[in-house]
């Protein structure tokens, strides 16, 4: 593959890997370059230097019940693959900066994940070079995301957010429990579900945040009122910015 533009001319196809325990790397713990169809199924993944466990430039990744604590960034990233088509199920990831983070990546599905304990529980970034959404959110168990994350090139500093979407288009999410994540830090953004503008402008569109439970959070739903098309109600939820997006 060319690195340097992101295009595969042939896929390493249908590799999995599972049951191991990656521990104390440098950078990423398991990673798939231009990968298609690979399966990282039951396998931990400990405090690593950058990613836990990671996909680029690669479509129909399955990460399915693992186990990813202090990774210095994501315990778990899909990036760089405009078809990723990505597959994220029954996880726990907690104690980093981030549980789950997509980014520069279109289509797929976070479900039945565990995430707890981080910066970020699971979040979608925009702008960091190129889109990302398109992603099914549900049922997933996001709570006690409490820690502080600086501000980057791509991110605003951020503390106590369950689901960031920066800039994100058309994700789903309903179904979920996002709970008690409340920053540690005074930080310009916070919330149970964040809906704002990626760093570079891009707005959130067409993003649907329904049936969710979001409560104890500071506050439920965080909404800058840009973009077109988000439908951030009806949620069992008590607070939100603007006001009025709980009524009961």
């Amino acid at each position: 593959m060319d690195f340097d533009t992101g295009e595969v001319a042939e896929y390493v196809e249908d590799v999995s890997i599972s049951g191991f325990t990656i521990r104390d790397f440098s950078e990423f713990g398991i990673v798939g370059f231009g990968a298609r169809d690979a399966k990282f199924v039951k396998n931990r993944a400990f405090d690593d230097g950058e990613y836990g466990i990671t996909s680029f430039f690669s479509t129909g990744t399955k990460v399915i019940s693992n186990v990813i604590s202090g990774a210095e960034d994501a315990a778990i990233y899909a990036g760089d693959s405009p078809d990723a088509k990505t597959n994220i199920v029954s996880n726990e990831t907690y104690d980093s900066e981030s549980g789950i983070l997509v980014r520069n990546s279109l289509h797929g599905r976070i479900t039945a994940n565990n995430t707890h304990d981080n910066c970020i529980g699971i979040v979608f970034i925009a702008d960091a070079p190129g889109p990302a959404g398109e992603f099914d959110v549900h049922g997933n168990k996001v709570h006690d995301n409490t820690g502080a994350c600086p501000a980057t090139a791509e991110t605003p500093a951020l503390s106590g957010v369950g689901i960031g979407l920066l800039g994100a288009g058309d994700v789903e999410i309903h179904g979920n429990h996002i709970l008690d994540n409340v920053p540690s830090d005074p930080e310009p953004f916070s919330g149970g579900v964040l809906v704002v503008r990626g760093i570079e402008g891009t707005a959130p569109t067409d993003n649907t945040v329904t049936g969710n439970t979001i409560l104890r959070n500071e506050p439920d739903i965080f909404w800058d009122e840009t973009g077109s098309g988000n439908r951030l109600e009806p949620n069992n939820c008590e607070t939100s910015v603007p006001e009025g997006l709980c009524r009961r």
